[in-house]
């Protein structure tokens, strides 16, 4: 399909950070044709209004576990290793693929209507994960998350390698994979060196959870005498591309590492305020050069996948911290969404920013409300004032997958039942 884009206010978020108003945007195929002046040959198959819209790239969400939108509001107000291993952890051994599948479809479903248009994420059952991704048409990059020793791990760098060789590439491109071991505190050292291994064999990133709490340092420091993140750079995982996951206590000796080995730090700043973990030092993390980007977590610890909402609190909470209003300043955040988060799956060159011959993963913000009035500013607009609520139209790979407000490949109102159902048998 063809499709002509008019008269509308484009965030681009390239190189030059253009903002253009009244622009058309022609979308052949799954790729952007023309950005402004449109060629008389070109045939049109749909035209979209963008009058009081602001057309960006779509969200990138660089951390989550879809399927536990089943545990939302389950366990919630409770210290971190208390929710984790009391509540979280024994509720996920009565999941079933059944389960994950439409947790899956109910995340996917929430995550379009707000602008998400491709996500990162870790987790188990994840042939049931990607067949929710395929049949719905976000964009996801998936991995099955490992734990344990190297014995009892055997098993699970087998069925890693069966789910990339099933899964990667596959849904015309929009599944990728990648490696996540759970975290430095949850894999032994032995462990760690068969999952990099792995890694550089099959070409894939990592992604691990690391220095999330005060508990994990301290243990840590106990065990190996150095932070989690010196560990596992002494273990070369950082020789992998690697996105680490929250962050939140760093040493400036951890900071020069991520920044010296180009590792991504995925910040989820409401699932870090809620869970009492504290808040990565995202102003040093950016001064230093290191690509941060954002994620919401699972919605059992934030309790949604709003990155309209983790924009803000980024933006908020550091200037907050440093004391300094030109701290995370609204570009940058957006940045942190959008092309930061591109950058982190090594896909820069193919979403991110709206630009000509990139894939057209867009998204249209409908501006008029009165939150968004006067206009004075856009990018301040939806950092500041923008709702997720706010997003009319979603395109993914050329596709339309939203359009006012009504998602096309999900029917809502089933898996919101059956969602229902499902929660309260596991609860």
């Amino acid at each position: 399909m063809n499709i002509l884009i008019k008269g509308t206010n484009l965030i681009t978020m390239n190189e030059n950070k253009d903002i253009k108003e009244n622009i058309d945007i022609a979308i052949e195929g799954n790729r952007i044709k023309y950005i402004g002046e449109i060629k008389e040959d070109f045939k049109v198959d749909k035209v979209i209004d963008g009058t009081n819209k602001i057309t960006m790239p779509g969200l990138v969400n660089t951390h989550t576990h879809i399927p536990m939108s089943l545990f939302r509001n389950y366990a919630d107000d409770l210290p971190f290793w208390e929710w984790l291993h009391e509540k979280i952890l024994p509720l996920e051994k009565g999941l079933s693929g059944d389960h994950v599948y439409w947790g899956s479809m109910l995340s996917i479903a929430e995550m379009l209507s707000s602008g998400i248009t491709t996500f990162v994420d870790m987790y188990f059952f994840m042939d049931d994960i990607s067949k929710a991704v395929e049949e719905t048409g976000i964009r996801g990059c998936l991995a099955l998350s490992l734990s344990g020793n190297e014995i009892t791990g055997e098993s699970q760098l087998i069925e890693t390698k069966k789910f990339i060789e099933k899964w990667n590439g596959k849904a015309n491109g929009r599944i990728k994979t990648r490696i996540a071991p759970h975290a430095p505190y949850s894999c032994t050292p032995e462990f760690l060196n068969q999952i990099i291994s792995l890694a550089k064999e099959y070409n894939q990133g990592i992604n691990i959870h690391v220095s999330e709490s005060k508990k994990e340092m301290e243990d840590s420091y106990k065990l190996y005498g150095k932070s989690p993140i010196e560990h596992i750079n002494d273990l070369g995982l950082f020789d992998v591309p690697t996105i680490a996951v929250h962050c939140v206590q760093l040493s400036d000796r951890d900071i020069n590492i991520l920044k010296e080995k180009e590792v991504t730090v995925a910040n989820n700043p409401g699932s870090n305020l809620k869970l009492a973990n504290g808040f990565a030092r995202v102003d040093a993390l950016l001064k230093a050069g290191v690509n941060v980007t954002l994620g919401t977590d699972g919605s059992a610890s934030n309790n949604n996948l709003n990155m309209f909402e983790e924009m803000n609190l980024a933006a908020l909470i550091n200037k907050g911290v440093t004391e300094d209003p030109l701290s995370v300043p609204a570009y940058t955040a957006l940045e942190m969404a959008t092309i930061n988060g591109a950058k982190a799956i090594g896909l820069e060159d193919e979403i991110g920013s709206i630009e000509i011959g990139k894939k057209a993963d867009i998204i249209m913000i409908d501006i008029n409300k009165p939150h968004f009035y006067p206009r004075y500013n856009l990018i301040s607009s939806l950092v500041y004032s923008a709702q997720a609520s706010d997003v009319d139209t979603v395109i993914i790979d050329g596709e339309i997958l939203m359009e006012e407000k009504k998602l096309k490949t999900i029917d809502v109102e089933s898996v919101m039942k059956k969602c229902r159902k499902d929660g309260k048998g596991l609860t």
